[in-house]
């Protein structure tokens, strides 16, 4: 089934938000993300500054100094208690150690909000605005699967995945990818105990491009022969491709990813990505910031996709090689809706 974005209005006009923005002036807000550099970070920040200053919302940004570095999250929490914000959105590095700060500032009044990862378990926040992680991997899986046909049986798998924490959104997207491709889960909560003979391997990236590079090395020495490559993110993917081009194979390995950012999407565009789920940050942070707004006006709490236990923002799969039965679209639609 294809994903689709619900654009804010569509939210309102569901009365799932209230689109006046009464009683802002005294409302307070905490944006705190894994970095601050990361193109779907910097993208979220940007759709909660603009929403907070559309909606007369204080805002404060905060960030790890690199991914996973929760330590640091964690004081951005205590601060923003402090400071007696009505709440808080949050793309945690620990998703369960992250706990007990996230459920200090519930007890303290904020409403929190994980945005795109979430909490372990998920009820440990108020509510969680992300993409459907699983079905991100899952649609990126089945569509080098029918891309490679029956050659995927012979398939020589490279997996490179985001750290080694666990569960995360980057367990998720592992393991949508293989299940999409066919391959038998083990614990769905984590990656790396499936015994398929396909999977050369597991490398962490901390999803960026020097992570990937160095994982993708790793893996061509464990098998120069890998065929099919998923990424944790299209940072990691080019970092991917910058080691099968020092080895003279960026030609012959398909490459997929997850994101949608501008330059992942030119690189589908350019063919050294065959194909992204591209996810939707700046409808994540405007949603938490209008969700923050309800809360402080009267307690209002946002529901869930129904089916599912958070809010799905929706994804779609960006190739300009579609495959039978996988739900996509092109490199032209997928730049209009780009980010980064």
């Amino acid at each position: 089934m294809k994903h689709s974005v619900q654009s804010a209005a569509v939210l309102v006009a569901l009365g799932i938000f209230s689109s006046t923005p009464a009683l802002a002036a005294d409302i307070g807000a905490c944006l705190i993300t894994k970095t601050d550099t990361n193109p779907f970070f910097v993208k979220m920040k940007e759709g909660a500054t603009a929403k907070a200053k559309e909606m007369g919302i204080s805002l404060k940004s905060y960030a790890g100094k690199i991914d996973g570095d929760s330590e640091t999250q964690v004081a951005a929490i205590e601060t923003c208690i402090a400071d007696g914000a009505k709440g808080i959105l949050i793309t945690a590095s620990d998703t369960k150690g992250i706990v007990p700060a996230v459920q200090q500032a519930r007890d303290a009044g904020l409403l929190v909000i994980a945005l795109d990862t979430p909490l372990e378990p998920i009820d440990s926040a108020d509510a969680t605005f992300a993409t459907d992680n699983f079905k991100a991997g899952e649609l990126i899986g089945a569509w080098a699967a029918a891309a490679m046909g029956d050659e995927a049986a012979n398939a020589k798998i490279a997996m490179l995945d985001l750290a080694v924490s666990q569960p995360s959104v980057g367990v998720l997207r592992d393991q949508g990818f293989l299940q999409g491709f066919g391959v038998d889960l083990g614990d769905p909560n984590k990656w790396g105990d499936e015994n398929d003979p396909r999977i050369v391997g597991n490398e962490v990236t901390a999803g960026n491009e020097e992570g990937g590079r160095k994982a993708m090395e790793t893996l061509l020495s464990k098998d120069p022969e890998i065929n099919v490559i998923y990424t944790i993110n299209e940072p990691s993917a080019s970092g991917a491709y910058e080691a099968l081009k020092a080895v003279g194979r960026e030609n012959d390995v398909l490459i997929v990813s997850v994101d949608g950012g501008c330059p992942g999407v030119a690189d589908v565009k350019d063919g050294i990505i065959g194909a992204t789920s591209q996810q939707y940050p700046l409808l994540m942070a405007s949603l938490g910031i209008e969700a923050i707004a309800a809360w402080a006006k009267d307690g209002t709490k946002p529901d869930n996709t129904p089916g599912l236990d958070f809010f799905d923002t929706g994804v779609n799969l960006v190739t300009d090689k579609p495959a039978p039965g996988v739900d996509s679209i092109g490199t032209a639609e997928g730049t209009a809706k780009c980010w980064g």
